[in-house]
């Protein structure tokens, strides 16, 4: 049983002089707002990939190259022998100057999962606000897929990387399942955060009590659960994104033979339902693919997985009919930035995407310091 919720069931490593009882207040910026840059875990291993993983790298070249257009890119590779790999993969399509290596060892390539969440620290008065990365207990979404050992260890490793505090919390949460709006809103869904392959210990008071610490919001909006293929339980951004502070995109299925249909359309009447700061959502439909199959298995294939950069929005394309109405839906939502389509077919093999194989750093003043 997990103890309930206070500020003592952090525990901070930090700078010397940041005390566990405190804790300055924190919160997390929105995706869209500015980035210092992206954080990668460069894929590695085959079986994640069974049959098409030179496909998923040539994808995930494809999506480093349209980043590091807009922002500088960091890579976490397992040696010196895999960065010389992924630096030969890169060198025609990404300036040599806009990437950095970390030889930080991983099980996966699932970055926004098992890596830091960095939220920026508000130091109170005049004082500018800094960096702090969030380090949450990682266990491959419930015990799936062991090991998971070096995945779990990433996030303080992503910490002492860039040199900014950690603050380490001890229950299960990975960030694919929370999104927010910058401005005191999180998303989430019952069936991933409420799972008991995660903290059987917490009710949902208690993960709302946990969720409201660590990432600075007031509002938490659950939805229902997620979409079919989906072995994460149910992560939010495989079905609904903020693109505003009051505005989110979410997804939705209108053949009401597939089994998505009716868990998408709970999940947008639990949308029609929530307020944030006492005010109604507004809510952008976006599509559903057609079902994609691989080997007989159905792969969790969305556009709600698009990626926000600096000046750009990476899309999801899976060669189907509604890949352009979702770029000109996300186009709209983003005016101003570039949109680009990145072909996912191979990528969604390994049960993830775009949004799933990055992490935002935001950008504060003074730089990444």
């Amino acid at each position: 049983m997990i103890t309930p919720p206070n500020r003592l069931r952090v525990m901070a490593v930090a700078q010397a002089d940041d005390s566990v009882s405190d804790l300055p207040e924190f919160r997390m910026p929105a995706e869209w707002q500015p980035h210092a840059g992206t954080w990668l875990s460069w894929p590695h291993n085959r079986e994640t990939w069974p049959g098409c993983f030179d496909e998923a790298q040539t994808a995930m070249v494809a999506a480093t190259a349209a980043m590091a257009e807009v922002e500088p890119i960091r890579i976490n590779v397992l040696d010196a022998q895999h960065e010389r790999v992924v630096e030969r993969l890169l060198e025609t399509c990404v300036p040599r100057q806009q990437i950095e290596f970390h030889r930080i060892a991983t099980n996966d390539a699932w970055i926004r999962d098992h890596g830091a969440i960095f939220v920026v620290r508000v130091h109170g008065g005049n004082a500018a606000e800094t960096r702090q990365a969030l380090d949450f207990r990682f266990n491959a979404w419930g015990g799936k897929y062991p090991p998971f050992d070096l995945d779990d260890a990433v996030a303080g490793k992503m910490a002492a990387a860039l040199g900014v505090p950690r603050v380490r919390y001890e229950i299960v949460l990975e960030g694919g399942s929370i999104d927010v709006n910058g401005a005191g809103a999180l998303l989430t869904t019952e069936q991933c955060l409420l799972s008991p392959n995660r903290n059987p210990g917490l009710d949902r008071s208690g993960v709302e009590a946990r969720l409201r610490e660590a990432f600075g919001v007031s509002t938490v909006v659950w939805l229902v659960a997620g979409i079919a293929g989906d072995d994460t339980d149910g992560h939010i951004d495989e079905l609904t994104r903020f693109v505003d502070e009051r505005i989110v995109v979410t997804a939705i299925e209108t053949n009401a033979d597939d089994p998505n249909h009716a868990v998408l359309a709970a999940n947008r009447s639990a949308l029609e339902r929530a307020r944030v700061d006492e005010c109604a959502l507004e809510i952008v439909d976006l599509p559903m693919p057609a079902p994609v199959y691989y080997r007989g298995q159905r792969l969790p294939a969305s556009y709600a997985n698009f990626y926000v950069a600096n000046d750009a929005v990476l899309v999801p394309q899976f060669d189907d009919p509604a890949d352009a109405a979702a770029v000109s839906i996300l186009a709209e939502c983003f005016p101003g930035r570039r949109v680009v389509g990145i072909d996912c077919r191979a990528l969604v093999v390994g049960l993830g995407g775009l949004h799933c194989l990055t992490q935002q750093i935001p950008a504060v003043p003074g730089g990444l310091s």
